[in-house]
Order: C-alpha cells, then sequence, then structure tokens
C-alpha cells in the first residue's frame, strides 16, 4: 500500500496538520502526471516573434539536431562539381526533430548507394526558436484541478527552425555521376517535413555562389583560392600597395551579366 491508502497525515506534503486529503491527492497527481509532446502541426504556423533561447528564456531543452554536416565534410571545392538543394516551398515552423529525421534519410540513402566518402550533406537551417506549452490536464476529473488561463504564457517545450519560401533546407554535393542518388536521397528526405518542398540541381559549383562556368574561367585565370568547401574571388579592387603581388589582376572578374543575343 501507499500513503494514499493510508493516513494522509504521513506524507510530507501534509506536514501541517488539517490538511485537507483532496489537496493532498491533487498535489500527488501534478507530481507524477507526465504529459507528451504535442503533435509538430500545432505549432506549424509563424505566428509571433521569433522567441530564441536567452537569459530570460531558460530551461530550453536541447535541439534534436546536433550534428549539420555528414559525408566527407572535409573535401576540397574541387572533388564535388554537382549540387543538390532541397527548397521549402512555404513559410512555416521546422521542428528539430524534423530536421534530424531528414538527415538521417539523406544520410542513409547515400551511404548505401554511392558510398560514404562520395557525398557531403550539409543542413542549412538551424532550430533556434523556442516552442511554448501551457501544461493543462485533460483526464477525467481535470476541471476540479486546474485553474483556465492562469499563467498561460507557457514553458519551454522544444525548438524549431523558421523558413521561408525559398528557402534552402537542406544540400548534397557530390561528383556529376551521383546526382541522380541525391536527388532521390533529398526527395526522401521530403517526407519527414510537413508542406511543400522542392528539388533543384543548382548551377553553381558545389556550395561556391559562383557558376560553374565562370568557376572554370576563374580558375584557369588564377583568380579563385581554395577555402576549404567554399573557394575565394580576386578582385581588382584595393589599393595596390596593401594587396599581395601574387594576386594581382587586371579587368574585373565579370563584366557583365546581361545575355548578349546573337545577331539575327
Amino acid at each position: 500500500s501507499t500513503w494514499l491508502d493510508d493516513d494522509p497525515s504521513s506524507h510530507p506534503a501534509a506536514a501541517d496538520v488539517g490538511v485537507p486529503r483532496a489537496s493532498i491527492l491533487s498535489r500527488a497527481f501534478y507530481r507524477d502526471f507526465k504529459m507528451g509532446r504535442r503533435p509538430a502541426r500545432c505549432y506549424r504556423q509563424i505566428k509571433n516573434k521569433p522567441y530564441p533561447k536567452s537569459r530570460y528564456c531558460r530551461g530550453v531543452p536541447d535541439s534534436k539536431i546536433r550534428i549539420y554536416d555528414a559525408g566527407m565534410k572535409r573535401y576540397s571545392v574541387e572533388v564535388f562539381p554537382a549540387c543538390v538543394h532541397l527548397v521549402s516551398w512555404e513559410k512555416e515552423n521546422v521542428s528539430s526533430e524534423a530536421l534530424e529525421a531528414a538527415r538521417i534519410a539523406c544520410n542513409k540513402y547515400m551511404v548505401k548507394n554511392c558510398g560514404k566518402e562520395a557525398f557531403h550533406l550539409r543542413v542549412r537551417i538551424h532550430p533556434f526558436h523556442v516552442l511554448r506549452i501551457n501544461k493543462m490536464l485533460s483526464c477525467a476529473g481535470a476541471d476540479r484541478l486546474q485553474t483556465g488561463m492562469r499563467g498561460a504564457f507557457g514553458k519551454p517545450q522544444g525548438v524549431c527552425a523558421r523558413v521561408d519560401i525559398g528557402q534552402i533546407l537542406l544540400s548534397v554535393r557530390c561528383k556529376d555521376s551521383n546526382v541522380d542518388s541525391a536527388c532521390e536521397s533529398l526527395r526522401r528526405a521530403k517526407f519527414k517535413f510537413p508542406g511543400r518542398q522542392k528539388i533543384i540541381t543548382s548551377r553553381k559549383w558545389g556550395f561556391t555562389p559562383y557558376d560553374r562556368t565562370d568557376y572554370l574561367l576563374w580558375k584557369k585565370e588564377g583568380r579563385l583560392i581554395n577555402d576549404g568547401v567554399n573557394a575565394k574571388l580576386i578582385h581588382n579592387h584595393g589599393y595596390l600597395e596593401e594587396r599581395n603581388p601574387a594576386q594581382l589582376v587586371e579587368g574585373a572578374a565579370r563584366v557583365c551579366r546581361v545575355p548578349v543575343h546573337p545577331e539575327e
């Protein structure tokens, strides 16, 4: 038997003489009651301002996703010229649980079909927005144990990322022979997210912001410097005495981006 079956005064909560049994029962119910996670559809819509973790917002649970790069993340920019993106087509909240599930699904398919040294997967969004929950009892007799709107601001429950239309969720860089596998891995990762997403094959070289034709041209001219998974472009700006003599170039890297139509 427990203290509830015996005399209520034997419980530490009833140290004071005369505490009614009903209040002791309610305290024990609140102490032993644990509520399950609310489904992510309750937090899908972006409603309020960003609410990040801070010295005012304490007790935030850790994010479920802790690894944002998978595969050969240390390979040079020269190794993987192709790049495929998973782009969000809705403005919504994406939970950290969904990001972790999508990362696992995409990574598992790429490792199985291409090998663990044939790609580099990067999660492009980070969950900084804190989700709140106002715990309410929803069982029989709960109406006598809770009091409506008192302190309804809620306590931190989890974290999510605020995503806009056209924002990249996941990116995979690989060789040209593995582009189809990268598209299929991102298609499987789509099922872990709410809303709509699109898979887009990039015209850029890897994770760099440069087109593949421009990258090859500038690499031939010596205008690019490898910088890990990215590349730096040498411009012709600045004072000559402050620049490296080995990196002096004549003329702009890109003269004009307006397409030139052939003469008819």
